[in-house]
């Protein structure tokens, strides 16, 4: 939560902050305050450590409210803030949850929060491969983030990932292995560090 709230602090003037799979962990609350506190529409996933599936997809809104949630592995749809028709894939729903382009057809962009990182070069070519096909074919963006550190299924490795490609499969931007935060001018498709 503290890198969070830095990035805010850092960037007040962001609409949103995209963050990975699990990244608030069970500290929903003090995410809904910060959303509040800093006017900013917060996306990605958290964990409710006694069920299972344990990981969620979540959205708040500027005035701090949970306005979707959806559990790993539920149902796809789609759900619009900021005026912005967006769909959402949780990490390894990418390849195993079997999404179709057509769940996502019309959506201004689809948000995919990661968990740990690729666990091999050829995780990270087959997930953005899979990203760009999705992002084709449904005609939509997608961008998707994973934590800076932790490792697959305590192997010891760990890539971190963040990627966007645009509505015709173009690269906005693709990194391993570099965790600075990146900011997305979704108008012009420009990327700051």
């Amino acid at each position: 939560m503290d890198q969070l709230e830095a990035e805010l602090v850092n960037n007040p003037a962001v609409d949103i902050v995209i963050f990975p799979e699990g990244y608030l962990n069970e500290n929903v609350e003090k995410a809904c305050d910060l959303a509040k506190k800093f006017n900013t529409v917060l996306i990605g996933g958290y964990r409710r450590l006694k069920e299972n599936p344990k990981d969620r997809f979540l959205i708040i809104n500027r005035m701090g409210e949970v306005v979707f949630d959806r559990v790993k592995y539920g149902n796809t749809t789609l759900h619009t803030i900021e005026g912005l028709k967006t769909g959402h894939i949780l990490c390894d729903e990418l390849i195993v949850h079997n999404i179709k382009s057509e769940d996502f057809y019309d959506a201004d962009l689809i948000i995919h929060p990661i968990g740990v990182g690729m666990f091999s070069e050829a995780q990270f070519e087959e997930w953005i491969t899979e990203a760009t096909k999705i992002a084709t074919q449904s005609n939509t963006m997608i961008i998707g983030t994973s934590h800076a550190d932790g490792s697959f299924g305590d192997t010891g490795i760990s890539i971190p990932i963040a990627y966007c490609i645009d509505k015709d499969g173009l690269v906005v931007f693709i990194s391993a292995n570099d965790v600075r935060t990146r900011l997305l001018n979704f108008e012009t498709r420009e990327v700051y560090f």
